[in-house]
């Protein structure tokens, strides 16, 4: 309590310092490196603080589009919301009779917000349902998403751009098994392509009519500029969720020659996805499945026949924001909207209401803010993910979110969870030659017209100080709104001492005590 209890203090204190007291005037190098690259310095938006003293202040109070450094707030909220111990969870449930080996009736798959749902994780579950003697089940395979509201808020949703088959695409739900990709392995000579793909799925074929043309097989990634275009899929036969009607899956494009590479796509309706993988894996342990597969709710009686938990959520947070899943934070954003934890059996499910589960999420990060005295206005979020056109936040709400992050009881895994400047997620190849380099950690955000950066950085003195940088100007992309930036997190590394309006605040004790957590 007394940490958060400071928490809150400190971010009073932000909140009534008057800003424009504060510097801001950009330093030279940040300032330089604008104008080289033609970007106006109303499109960058700074704060920086080193305890209860703001530093540097730039229009940090506008809302402006975060991109992935919005990911912070999403797993700080989680953390302190749903707590350390959280774990999502999926069931096999039934409330049907077995005799002789033979369940007369239905199974359900329930999903849970099981964020490491996998092929083997399913293969283990059924499994433990033939290990009960389990070998046919006469009813339906029954899929229960009902956890999030809607229960498939991928279907009819536009894309967000023209890769709608990546996997920083994905629209999570409550049963997302293998997040619904298949992984190609895409191997060419100078004159065939050679596809394979896993998991190998009931009647499901991977063809292609890509062009193999003469290219450099490193510098390949999916895309429009290698020449990579959306697959197609055709289905055809049955439409009964039976698993017997056909999927043909066409790669379109081009691919060099003499190349071999891994790329991830979702494109199957993962209706199809699981009904296909639960069957194989179901037929390969003996066991046969002889309704159909649809989707619906568990039975209020139906008893718990075998289960899996994901990892604890410090886990899954750091797979969150090292390497800037977007997946994984909107699930975690609808979790806080659909779940609570429990020390019991780490989360259960809220009371069912009408409302969306995107609305309660908003409701439950807004309620966290003010309980830290952090004004939620102008504040904007969509899916807690930074994918989005949508999603707004002030350099001062961030910085005050990151401020309670260092006072936070889980402030060690937090901290934990985010990129390490030179080392490693999003920030490995960034500055390298700086003294950030191994002691900053930042969280990076971009999308087309938007680069951020946010995250924590020890002055040359070893004071950790709050960074939050963004820019939003159609002219950010190709490297010239990640200089800006860098230059600035450079800078605060390299300043010997920090001050807000001439003076040098201390650094609460808090903050100084977690220090090393930043080196």
């Amino acid at each position: 309590m007394i940490c958060r209890r400071l928490a809150v203090v400190v971010s009073l204190a932000l909140l009534a310092f008057p800003l424009a007291h504060a510097q801001s005037t950009l330093p030279e190098p940040v300032a330089r490196l604008l104008a080289a690259n033609q970007l106006p310095d109303d499109a960058l938006s700074v704060l920086v603080l080193r305890g209860d003293s703001v530093v540097l202040a730039h229009r940090a109070q506008r809302p402006m589009q975060a991109a992935s450094t919005i990911k912070l707030v999403t797993t700080l909220v989680a953390l302190e919301t749903l707590g350390p111990t959280f774990r999502g969870r999926t069931e096999l449930r039934t409330n049907a009779p077995l005799e002789n080996g033979v369940l007369k009736g239905d199974l359900v798959l329930r999903g849970g917000a099981d964020t490491d749902l996998t092929d083997d994780v399913l293969e283990n579950m059924l499994r433990a349902l033939r290990n009960q003697g389990i070998r046919q089940i006469d009813g339906r395979l029954v899929l229960d998403r009902q956890l999030f509201n809607p229960a498939r808020s991928d279907v009819g949703a536009p894309p967000f751009d023209e890769a709608p088959e990546a996997y920083y695409n994905v629209i999570p739900d409550a049963l997302l098994v293998n997040k619904n990709m298949l992984q190609l392995d895409l191997r060419a000579t100078d004159k065939r392509l050679q596809i394979n793909s896993q998991p190998a799925l009931d009647n499901v074929t991977i063809t292609s009519d890509m062009t193999l043309v003469n290219a450099d097989c490193n510098a390949w990634e999916a895309g429009a500029k290698s020449g990579w275009k959306l697959p197609q899929v055709e289905r055809q036969g049955s439409d009964q969720g039976d698993g017997d009607g056909k999927i043909r899956v066409t790669l379109h494009g081009a691919f060099p020659k003499n190349c071999a590479r891994m790329y991830s796509i979702n494109v199957l309706d993962r209706e199809d996805y699981v009904d296909r993988l639960f069957r194989l894996r179901w037929r390969q342990l003996g066991g046969s499945l002889r309704g159909a597969t649809v989707e619906g709710a568990m039975p209020l009686d139906a008893r718990l026949l075998a289960e899996h938990a994901s990892r604890a959520l410090p886990d899954i947070i750091r797979d969150t924001n090292k390497p800037s899943d977007n997946a994984l934070a909107r699930t975690l954003f609808l979790s806080l909207g659909s779940l609570e934890a429990d020390p019991a059996i780490g989360s259960h499910a809220l009371p069912p209401t009408g409302e969306p589960t995107t609305v309660r999420a908003d409701r439950a990060i807004r309620t966290w803010l003010r309980a830290h005295a952090i004004d939620d206005s102008g504040a904007v979020f969509e899916n807690g993910s930074g994918l989005s056109r949508l999603e707004r936040i002030s350099a001062l709400q961030l910085g005050s979110v990151l401020q309670a992050g260092l006072t936070s009881q889980w402030a060690p895994e937090f901290l934990s969870s985010m990129p390490i400047v030179g080392i490693d997620g999003t920030m490995r190849r960034r500055l390298r030659d700086s003294p950030a380099a191994g002691h900053a950690r930042m969280k990076t955000g971009t999308l087309h017209g938007v680069v951020a950066v946010a995250g924590y950085v020890n002055d040359a003195a070893g004071r950790p100080c709050v960074v939050v940088a963004m820019l939003n100007d159609e002219r950010a992309g190709d490297g010239r709104g990640r200089a800006v930036l860098d230059a600035l997190v450079d800078w605060v590394a390299r300043s010997p001492e920090p001050v807000a309006n001439g003076v040098a605040s201390p650094v609460p004790a808090s903050a100084a005590a977690l220090s090393p957590q930043l080196r």
